[in-house]
């Protein structure tokens, strides 16, 4: 029988239209079992290894952290029930996408190290989960700079049919996933979603915002429930985008995309095709080298060469190639 973790209430009393209230801002469970880390809670959906919602908190403050990746990744001992582990996804062309962002954790060795808990990772195309992901999570980070304090809350739609299930643990693959942004500071409370694909995407961050009552409606969470009533009807149902300044989206990897391709490699625990994409001229990503055929392999040990291309200065690209056109990859 699985024991349940009863959260307790984690409260913040604010000033809010000139009186002082407690707040809870966690959302509702249908799985019954949250966990609390330090900095971070989760819901935790074991039917399909990762969390259907994380939710923390982000001031100003904490997004001037320093502490580097600890890259720690390990199962979670808090989740009764077994987490997710580290084979599920090896080999399965997916990355370990972070729910709650390792970059907002930086303020604290211990909040950094605990982000890297495989209850906080779901499976995401790498081409999303390190570009418009990668891009809202810096997004968040800026309003917090400019709203001082925010709650965030973060996840997979898991009521869809999946992408995939990987691993031995039948890792659920989402099709989509959902981050809200609350700013409850006075005097200017608002609210802002986001719906996304997981798939590379590039289009800007405002075509995927969404109500609150979407999110809702595809989860079946009731996000915010100890907000008023009448703020939380106000607040979920609103769909306004002038009170969020976007930045401009950029990705420093279009160019490098540009030329690649799907990986040849395929996992070893389904025989899946990998979904990394590749610039590698033997067309297989850095976790399938070990698949590349014999014959593919003869120019492996070919001697690195300065590349030839000239710089948009006038001067020559200071990088090593082993390609045969004797070009690095920015320079095919």
């Amino acid at each position: 029988m699985k024991r349940r973790i009863h959260t307790l209430l984690l409260t913040l009393t604010i000033p809010l239209w000139g009186w002082a209230q407690t707040f809870n801002y966690l959302p509702t469970s249908t799985t019954g079992q949250i966990v609390e880390h330090s900095f971070y809670s989760l819901s935790y959906a074991e039917e399909h290894e990762q969390a259907e919602w994380v939710a923390y908190e982000l001031t100003r403050k904490a997004t001037g952290g320093t502490k580097g990746r600890s890259n720690d990744f390990r199962i979670d001992p808090q989740v009764t029930t077994g987490s997710a582990e580290l084979p599920d996804y090896k080999g399965s062309g997916y990355d370990r996408g972070h729910l709650a962002p390792a970059g907002d954790m930086k303020f604290s060795a211990k909040a950094m190290s605990e982000s890297f808990f495989m209850s906080n990772m779901s499976p995401q195309v790498p081409g999303f989960n390190r570009g418009i992901w990668k891009s809202l999570e810096e997004q968040v980070r800026q309003w917090a700079v400019r709203n001082e304090h925010l709650y965030v809350v973060t996840g997979p739609i898991l009521k869809e049919e999946p992408l995939d299930n990987i691993g031995g643990n039948k890792v659920t693959v989402p099709p989509r996933y959902y981050k809200i942004i609350l700013d409850y500071t006075a005097p200017e409370v608002k609210a802002i979603a986001f719906v996304l694909p997981n798939e590379r995407g590039a289009r800007k961050l405002s075509t995927y915002n969404v109500t609150i009552d979407y999110v809702e409606s595809v989860t079946g969470i009731d996000f915010f429930p100890e907000l008023p009533d009448d703020l939380e009807v106000l607040l979920e149902s609103r769909n306004d985008l002038s009170r969020w300044q976007f930045k401009p989206l950029n990705f420093s990897n279009n160019h490098k995309a540009a030329t690649s391709e799907q990986c040849r490699g395929r996992a070893a625990a389904t025989g899946e095709r990998c979904h990394n994409r590749t610039k590698n001229q033997n067309g297989y990503c850095h976790a399938h080298q070990s698949q590349v055929p014999r014959s593919v392999k003869q120019g492996k040990n070919a001697t690195a060469m300065r590349c030839s291309a000239t710089t948009l200065s006038g001067t020559r690209c200071k990088r090593q190639t082993k390609n045969a056109s004797g070009r690095c990859w920015q320079h095919p």
